[in-house]
């Protein structure tokens, strides 16, 4: 079976495959200090409840955007299941795609998972918009190729800078407001973020589009995951699929291409 881990800056995502099957996925936050003894005691407790034990892992395939995590994460596979991970990132490891950057290694290591989940479920061109702790906007071209793409805040991280730089402002929960004006503050905070942030998305795609396919043809296919994609992309008709799976799956798709390479 195959473990694939996806560390992101809010959380670590764990899932365990049989072939495509997958039998458990788990997530927990990410901390800087955690240990791999730690991640192996909370993690095994849950791979056992599912039924499953560290024997039954015999590969395992991480991407990491946490630097801080990545040793500790290589560690808890090798000393606790006994695999070295596929690294994302490393460049042994092929994508299947060609990342067409100014400097390709300034590629976010789950922004290059996402674009080849895409590409192997969708026809390209492609815009991958995954909502987290950042927003991205990862473009595949044509061609199938990594093109690109945009960064901006993610929304919890915005509202909580403007909580901390406004000493009137409350801290609020994420929430479609019931009308776009605000009758109170946490109304017309949550107006803010919700209705800015739709507009932000469907602008933004519009523009990638435009570059992208000028004529309309071929056609864009827009996929949204990550967290929060669902509160959003619903509001927008630019988005043409919602997968919650899509990084995961891009894992398991790298990992097949991967093993038993030789060169």
């Amino acid at each position: 079976m195959l473990l694939a881990i996806d560390a992101g800056n809010t959380n670590v995502v764990f899932a365990v495959y049989d072939g495509d099957e997958k039998r458990g996925q788990w997530r927990i936050s990410t901390d800087g200090r955690r240990t791999s003894d730690e991640y192996a005691v909370w993690l095994v407790a849950l791979m056992e409840m599912k039924g499953l034990r560290p024997a039954d892992i015999h590969a395992a395939i991480l991407s990491s955007v946490v630097p801080s995590q990545t040793h500790t994460l290589i560690k808890l596979c090798e000393e606790h299941f006994g695999a070295t991970p596929m690294r994302i990132g490393d460049p042994q490891v092929k994508l299947g795609l060609e990342v067409k950057l100014e400097n390709p290694k300034e590629a976010g290591a789950d922004r290059l998972v996402n674009a080849v989940s895409a590409v192997a479920l969708y026809p390209p061109p492609l815009v991958v918009i995954d909502i987290g702790t950042g927003t991205t906007f990862d473009v595949v071209d044509a061609d199938g190729n990594f093109a690109g793409g945009v960064i901006a805040p993610g929304p919890v991280l915005s509202l909580d800078a403007l909580h901390r730089v406004a000493a009137q402002l409350p801290k609020v929960d994420i929430a479609k407001p019931g009308a776009a004006i605000g009758r109170s503050t946490v109304g017309a905070m949550q107006s803010g973020m919700f209705w800015g942030y739709t507009g932000m998305i469907e602008g933004i795609l519009k523009r990638i589009r435009a570059e992208l396919s000028p004529t309309g043809t071929p056609k864009v296919t827009v996929i949204g995951t990550g967290g929060l994609v669902r509160l959003f992309a619903e509001e927008s008709d630019l988005v043409d699929h919602i997968d919650g799976d899509l990084t995961l799956r891009g894992l398991l798709v790298i990992h097949k291409r991967n093993a038993g390479r030789t060169d």
